[in-house]
């Protein structure tokens, strides 16, 4: 299932894996490894990572990133990976007879993956812009100078014990 969003200045691609056959906590551990890196790069990584979890996420990748370049007609070497999120799916249960005729209840967990690519040559020229219009005088930031800072713990507010 792919889900594509777009937003004023950017454009983002969803890829979505769902019932894949592992647990999330194992699925996380090569999540957190490609989280905010390039498509290129994290391919690379989850290629030389030795998890069971790797193959299925990348092929997400992979297919987020086919999914930019046909459907929006992005280039791959400008993606990055925006936002990562793996949950839990339900669990198959299965039954596994034991002695004396009972049955024993196994469950293998499942997980859904969601991977989100953002394409970062928009930012680039948005940055461009921005400096532009700075030298032109077109955009103008107002500082507070009105700004109070609290210290919890050398005020004594939250933490007095006496």
């Amino acid at each position: 299932m792919i889900k594509k969003r777009k937003k004023n200045l950017s454009t983002e691609v969803y890829a979505l894996g769902q019932h894949i056959c592992m647990s999330a906590h194992k699925a996380r551990r090569g999540i957190d490894q490609i989280r905010r890196r390039s498509y290129e790069e994290s391919l690379m990584i989850l290629e030389l990572m030795p998890y069971r979890a790797c193959y299925p996420i990348f092929k997400l990748v992979y297919s987020a990133a086919a999914n930019a370049s046909h459907n929006m007609s992005l280039n791959e070497a400008n993606l990055v990976i925006s936002k990562t999120e793996v949950n839990e799916g339900t669990a198959v249960k299965r039954l596994k007879p034991r002695a004396r005729g009972r049955s024993y209840l196994i469950k293998r967990p499942t997980c859904h993956i969601t991977i989100v690519l953002k394409d970062i040559s928009l930012y680039k020229e948005f940055e461009e812009y921005m400096v532009y219009s700075k030298k032109s005088g077109l955009i103008t930031k107002k500082k507070n100078k009105n700004l109070t800072c609290h210290d919890t713990y050398s005020g004594g507010g939250l933490w007095d014990k006496k």
